[in-house]
């Protein structure tokens, strides 16, 4: 029986698809990063043409702020389990979680008013609106503003901050509901996958996005943007070794008192998976497994402080959108306060709590922290092309954060096999 011509052409479109999607996404990025500059180069200012694809591609991002961190967030918290949790073991995660994402934030502040990547880039070119200047707000009213009197007004507004108050008293009402709260955790674990489900959708878009974006960079501002954008990815990486070196290792010698060296050699598979699929979420089994099996990390205390980091501990990610935020400021001339500082210090930790573990969560969160001190989200279409590239090394470093953190708190609470982890040391 002779195949139709129509469904051959059917099942030749399913292979190329398949072959296509066969393809790793960072290499997929990757490969549009290269194109897109090869033909911004050469096309020159026409390239603008298509960056309508690329707005798309940021508007999709844009989509997704306030379900993502709403029902991320609530799960979150609400997956704790029990607030009695929150003892011995949890207050001391949370604390190392907290001062260390702020640490890291402001590491990407420092480094990026030194370094100053997003300097000297000329936007005259462009066709945008004005630059908005960051509202001028005393800390009273920031402070009222934290409030959410409409919770429905504020996901309206994608006003973040009291967004995210929202979502975490809304958790921590789900944990003390318990029994009668276990409906609506159902709801909001649930929501929290399909969304990510969603993100993993709207990253395929990613290659496309970054084609056409880094074509109308390369074509409209040349290599100077380019330049500019390999400053970045620099200090992305520089920042992040700082963190794993001095932080994590700091917190592992000073606090813990475990043999740095058999840390990092117990956590090299994790932190390998970590970096090639740029998801901690994806790697989170392996990190539990090395905890247990090579850093002497009792099964309760990893389950509970490594699952609960994966969800809120994002020091790479908070650092880089310290450092982003500064980059959009920038480029595009705003001029930001102590007070922006702050704000920016704030909603990085905030925000990378609300990061899912999946590749591209970055991107989502750079909108509420750009859009609270007033930088142009088309900053966003800048730093696409390479956060793939960068967003491995953040999640290296927010794995091994877990993991460090984790170790501490097992040091601290006698749940730590100190034999296994210098075993570890010795291999």
């Amino acid at each position: 029986m002779q195949r139709s011509p129509l469904r051959h052409w059917h099942c030749k479109k399913g292979d190329r698809l398949n072959r296509w999607r066969s393809i790793p996404l960072w290499q997929r990025v990757i490969a549009a990063l290269v194109l897109g500059i090869i033909v911004g180069r050469l096309w020159g200012a026409g390239a603008e043409n298509i960056k309508i694809i690329g707005d798309v591609f940021v508007a999709f991002i844009k989509m997704l702020v306030v379900p993502l961190i709403f029902f991320s967030l609530v799960a979150g918290v609400a997956s704790i389990g029990d607030l009695r949790k929150l003892g011995s073991v949890g207050w001391r995660a949370m604390l190392i979680f907290v001062v260390t994402g702020q640490i890291s934030v402001w590491l990407g502040l420092l480094l990026g008013t030194l370094i100053m990547p997003g300097a000297g880039v000329d936007t005259s070119a462009l066709t945008m609106g004005a630059v908005p200047e960051p509202a001028e707000t005393s800390w009273r009213e920031m402070l009222l503003g934290m409030v959410p009197q409409s919770p429905v007004q504020v996901m309206a507004d994608v006003n973040v901050l009291p967004l995210i108050i929202f979502s975490l008293l809304l958790g921590i009402g789900i944990l003390m509901a318990k029994e009668d709260g276990e409906p609506v955790l159902k709801i909001f674990e649930s929501g929290s996958v399909v969304m990510q489900k969603v993100t993993a959708v709207v990253m395929e878009l990613t290659p496309f996005g970054v084609f056409a974006l880094m074509a109308w960079v390369a074509g409209t501002l040349g290599f100077d943007a380019l330049a500019a954008l390999g400053k970045l990815v620099f200090l992305n990486y520089f920042g992040c070794f700082l963190i794993i070196v001095f932080i994590y290792g700091g917190l592992l010698k000073l606090i813990a008192r475990v043999p740095v060296i058999g840390f990092f050699r117990g956590m090299v598979d994790a932190m390998a998976v970590s970096y090639s699929t740029a998801s901690s979420n994806a790697t989170l089994p392996v990190t539990l497994r090395c905890a247990e099996r090579n850093l002497g990390v009792s099964k309760s205390v990893a389950s509970f402080v490594i699952s609960l980091g994966a969800t809120i501990n994002m020091n790479g990610t908070a650092m880089y959108l310290g450092m982003a935020t500064l980059f959009g400021a920038q480029i595009f001339g705003v001029n930001l306060s102590w007070g922006d500082y702050g704000m920016i210090a704030l909603l990085g930790t905030l925000g990378a709590v609300g990061a899912a573990g999946i590749p591209g969560a970055g991107l989502i969160m750079m909108a509420l922290v750009f859009s609270a001190v007033g930088v142009p989200l088309e900053t966003i279409a800048f730093v696409a092309g390479v956060d793939r590239i960068m967003d491995m090394m953040r999640t290296t470093t927010n794995i091994t954060g877990d993991a460090a953190v984790a170790v501490t708190v097992a040091s601290l609470t006698g749940e730590l096999d100190r034999a296994e982890l210098i075993s570890a040391d010795d291999v």
